[in-house]
């Protein structure tokens, strides 16, 4: 484990595998770095694995608010980029990966995306529907804004946690959710509102592109998924059996084949 300044920001990072693809991988919104060992692992005969905590998780410097999360979150992740690098993401994570691919396509030679949750590509193809998601899923945002931060944290996790009720879930784990459970909407703009610019780019990729969702993540997801794939030149589909929104981390044997089969397709 490293600290140092990526992109301007106190980063913790490690390095995990031996092998000899170089990876960088990101984190969704509420984990760590550490969400991505049992992936790593699976990997490390073929792949060097490099995963940084994001602002405010783990153990980098906590997040102040200022300026645009996605942005700086991509500038961390662009100090790692040395060479040509595999790039896989995970969530909110998947979504900056994207950014990095379309920012670097010299230094990024293939992106895995797992359960992108990159909500305004819906919207390119059926506005209603994604106005009538948001409208679901009301109670995350209003628990934020009243400053109730565990029933926003019971909110999020019923569809993009482990799978398991809050109830059982180990209390160190429930107070970490709480605590950053306001981080998630600083990415509103970038994953409802592209604000970013990423989706008229997306023609420009012309690296390999692997979209992987769980089997039982939400519905939404196939629908973001299939958005993409149809505007990306080189993009595959794979489900991860059984796995919902954390595949990365309930299913870490499984999302790390999919990997490697991606790559040796590739």
């Amino acid at each position: 484990m490293q600290l140092d300044k990526r992109g301007g920001f106190d980063t913790c990072w490690s390095v995990r595998g031996n092998g000899p693809r170089d990876v960088l991988a990101i984190h969704c919104s509420l984990a760590h770095k550490g969400a991505w060992n049992g992936v790593a692992d699976a990997l490390g005969d073929v792949a060097r694995v490099t995963a940084f905590d994001l602002p405010g998780h783990g153990r980098s410097a906590d997040w102040d608010g200022r300026g645009d999360m996605h942005a700086v979150v991509t500038d961390m992740a662009t100090g790692f980029l040395d060479g040509p690098m595999d790039v896989i993401g995970h969530s909110f994570g998947a979504v900056v990966a994207l950014n990095l691919a379309l920012r670097h396509p010299d230094k990024v030679r293939s992106l895995v995306m797992i359960d992108p949750v990159f909500f305004a590509a819906v919207g390119l193809d059926d506005a209603e529907m994604l106005a009538d998601w948001v409208a679901q899923y009301r109670a995350f945002p209003e628990a934020i804004e009243a400053g109730e931060y565990e029933r926003a944290a019971i909110a999020f996790t019923k569809d993009w946690g482990i799978g398991l009720p809050w109830e059982v879930l180990d209390g160190e784990l429930r107070d970490y959710l709480v605590q950053r459970i306001h981080l998630v909407r600083e990415a509103d703009g970038f994953l409802f509102e592209d604000a970013a610019g990423l989706l008229p780019r997306l023609g420009e990729l012309r690296i390999p592109v692997l979209l992987a969702e769980g089997t039982r993540t939400p519905p939404i997801m196939d629908r973001i998924c299939a958005a993409l794939e149809r505007r990306i030149a080189r993009a595959t589909r794979c489900s991860i059996d059984g796995a919902g929104h954390m595949a990365p981390i309930t299913h870490p044997a499984d999302t790390a084949a999919a990997i490697r089969a991606f790559w040796d397709d590739g």
